[in-house]
């Protein structure tokens, strides 16, 4: 597996690491951000990976994700990381696997970039983006690139599994929603009995394939050409229903919160169908949708919150960035011709007391300047 960590910074224990999808982190010096140690996670826990986004608890415990493959099949597992270090040297000592699902397909499961948190569920969104693992183990032999193992499977409706924080039980209730592509969720809580995950979605997963090398190297029409075949991405919110017992109704809508389009249907015994309710209005469109959302994490995430922030997507790489509001679902748009910024950060300000009293920082390419 690679060890080009190049996907994000992450934090464990208060120490700073880069990240990317393999069992593999570079263990990072902030002052001087040389890298002072190779740390693997398969040398901790059973896992042969994890995400180069987790979350984290205010007191510091972490928990991401991360596959195994066993005889049985692929497991996804949810990992917890503890807040502090027994010693001073130690990386990931402590880390446990919290519980295994196994994957519906026990050689095709599910890609995933990126999981939810509430108060007290992780989610798990098992998405109709597959990846073969006969195809990924002899892609070498074959001489085949790895992108050549993920496949789109639209015959699958997309699965949110629900794990309890403190339990580590797997809810017994599949909430279903048709098949869609979702790599970043915005944030999720909990409110009335009800579970509220925001997430950039579109209705089509083959846009994995398309970010390759060689369509990155076209340009002008060619380029636009490749765009043009993308899904937009927007986000979305769904409404889960927590509390669905013997007692819950079936074929009636379970969301009960106000001027709410999200619906939740329970069809089976322990099925319930969720339908989204978009987070945004028309003007959106214009921007070619947003992805890579951040909000005011430290003292939003796991919370009902207002703001979050984003890249619209006119071209292949991001060109606006871009604040909405879920009052109104109103937007407000930063742009200048020729550049390209990436994804936002939200950093508030010391003695902030506004959700949004902060500034957001990124970095912005600059293609056409010397």
């Amino acid at each position: 597996p690679t060890d080009n960590a190049n996907v994000s910074f992450v934090t464990y224990k208060g120490d700073y690491y880069v990240s990317t999808e393999t069992n593999v982190m570079h263990k990072v010096d902030p002052d001087t951000l040389e890298t002072t140690e190779k740390v693997d996670w398969s040398k901790f826990i059973a896992v042969n990976g994890a995400t180069a986004h987790p979350h984290s608890e205010p007191d510091g415990t972490t928990y991401n994700m991360g596959n195994s493959y066993t005889t049985k099949g692929a497991y996804y597992n949810i990992i917890r990381v503890p807040p502090t270090k027994k010693t001073a040297g130690e990386t990931l000592e402590g880390a446990t696997v919290l519980c295994s699902i196994p994957s519906v397909d026990k050689t095709k499961p599910s890609y995933y970039h990126s999981f939810a948190m509430s108060e007290n569920y992780v989610v798990f969104i098992e998405q109709p983006i597959k990846m073969d693992l006969l195809k990924i183990v002899t892609g070498k032999l074959r001489g085949k690139s790895i992108s050549e193992s993920f496949l789109w499977d639209p015959k699958l409706n997309t699965i949110f599994h629900l794990i309890h924080k403190q339990t580590g039980k797997v809810s017994s209730i599949k909430y279903l929603a048709k098949p869609l592509s979702t790599f970043h969720q915005i944030n999720a809580f909990e409110e009335d009995g009800l579970l509220i995950i925001d997430m950039c979605a579109s209705d089509d997963g083959q846009a994995i394939t398309n970010y390759n090398i060689q369509n990155l190297r076209k340009s002008g029409e060619a380029l636009d050409e490749v765009y043009n075949t993308l899904c937009r991405i927007f986000p979305r919110r769904f409404v889960l229903p927590l509390n669905v017992d013997h007692d819950t109704p079936y074929d009636q809508n379970l969301n009960n919160r106000p001027n709410s389009a999200a619906t939740s249907i329970r069809i089976a015994k322990s099925k319930v169908f969720c339908t989204h309710e978009d987070l945004h209005g028309k003007e959106l469109h214009q921007y070619g949708g947003l992805e890579f959302p951040q909000i005011n994490y430290s003292k939003y995430n796991t919370r009902p919150y207002r703001y979050f922030y984003g890249c619209g997507f006119r071209h292949l790489v991001g060109d606006t960035l871009i604040k909405m509001d879920l009052h109104g679902k109103h937007m407000k748009v930063w742009e200048q011709p020729g550049l390209y910024p990436c994804e936002p950060v939200f950093i508030p300000c010391p003695d902030a007391t506004e959700e949004d009293d902060g500034v957001v920082l990124s970095v912005v390419i600059t293609p056409n300047k010397v």
